[in-house]
């Protein structure tokens, strides 16, 4: 029988430090103060963790020493196996197969500016921003012709969907405007101010067919999360959430060459997630995907068969489906696109807070089960959560 090792696992504490903008504040005190949020919210105390994970950016030996944690077990996430959430995915293995009972996971950033590249194409520079290792073997070629970032990457996706489906600028414009709309009730969202189709469509081009709203808000800021055995979750003073299936995978063909182009590698993690639970897309009540660009959103709609391929623009269009009152709320916290850019993080923290029924102004009706994914192009992770 397949080892659906998630379900030996259940998240027990979140945290989140200040969201902004150049606040200059390091990383460190960044991860700290989500650390030490999502330590006491499982109840615990440092002393009681006994594992700790990260993919950056406060060095994982620096934030265990300041929080006083002596952890038995410690590993790091590659991000090139199964993108930014694989610290997480890496917490849930060491929880289910009894390596740690309390397992710390975090995630910092700062305004550093993404992906771009610098022209030229140094390669030195390349490996320092994370976009060597599996699935990466195109890179080389893109910046040679001058796709330094990946918004060119991105935005070569949507271009072919457009042409082969009919999608629209205004179907695209409904994730950015979603996002607004609910991040005008997050406090913690760095841009809250609503925004109109006609905002949308002259905002700036980034890289056709993506403008500014349809690109990620770089901020300073971190999440974590308490990662239990189950066995504590009687004992979580809210509550545990559980993890119904997870998949990750980095997919051959780089980010230009798959055979199914242009989708990307959500479609290989999302067939495996739902291989891994009796749950179906029908039976999720809340959807947190990632938006590092919006058309990502779209391509996971599909991936995980809310709408049918091709389909994702006219299932967003109006925002009547995905809104906090739909059928399939969206990305209730205001997404990488308004509230900022966590590198995915910000996604699971929401969905257990909706899961918890704790997200005030903005908690959905319905929130039983939910749906997390991150990452674009080749790499790709998804995961179900329960309540």
């Amino acid at each position: 029988m397949e080892d659906k090792w998630e379900q030996r696992c259940v998240i027990t504490g979140i945290g989140i430090s200040d969201i902004g903008r150049n606040t200059g504040t390091p990383n460190l005190d960044l991860a700290v103060a989500a650390a030490r949020e999502a330590i006491a919210d499982a109840g615990l105390t440092p002393a009681d963790i006994d594992g700790i994970t990260t993919v950056g950016e406060a060095p994982l030996e620096q934030v265990a020493a300041t929080l006083g944690m002596a952890p038995s077990w410690t590993g790091e996430g590659a991000t090139s196996v199964g993108g930014s959430m694989a610290g997480v995915h890496n917490a849930c293995r060491a929880v289910a197969s009894g390596q740690a009972r309390h397992v710390l996971v975090y995630r910092s950033v700062a305004m550093l500016g993404g992906a771009t590249l610098p022209k030229g194409g140094d390669q030195p520079a390349a490996r320092r921003q994370g976009v060597d290792g599996a699935g990466m073997e195109d890179v080389a070629e893109l910046l040679a012709y001058h796709a330094f970032s990946a918004a060119n990457w991105i935005a070569m996706h949507a271009q072919p969907h457009m042409h082969l489906y009919g999608t629209t600028r205004e179907q695209l414009g409904w994730i950015p405007l979603n996002a607004r709309r609910n991040a005008a009730l997050n406090p913690r969202a760095v841009y809250r101010s609503p925004i109109t189709m006609d905002d949308y469509l002259h905002a700036r081009w980034i890289s056709e067919p993506l403008g500014l709203l349809d690109c990620d808000v770089p901020v300073d800021g971190a999440c974590a999360f308490v990662v239990s055995q189950p066995a504590y979750a009687p004992d979580a003073p809210h509550g545990a959430v559980r993890v119904e299936a997870a998949a990750r995978t980095t997919s051959p063909g780089g980010w230009v060459y798959r055979p199914d182009y242009p989708n990307m590698a959500s479609v290989d993690a999302a067939a495996e997630l739902w291989r891994r639970t009796d749950l179906k897309p029908s039976d999720v009540d809340v959807a947190e995907l990632y938006d590092g660009f919006s058309f990502l959103t779209l391509a996971w709609l599909e991936a995980l068969g809310f709408c049918g391929r091709g389909e994702s623009g006219p299932f967003v269009e109006g925002g009547t489906r995905i809104a906090r009152d739909g059928e399939l709320p969206l990305n209730t916290y205001g997404g990488q696109l308004s509230a900022g850019r966590m590198h995915g993080h910000w996604v699971l923290h929401e969905a257990v807070t909706q899961l918890r029924g704790a997200a005030g102004e903005r908690q959905v009706a319905r929130h039983d089960v939910a749906v997390i994914s991150t990452g674009g192009g080749p790499i790709a992770t998804c995961m179900v959560l329960t309540r």
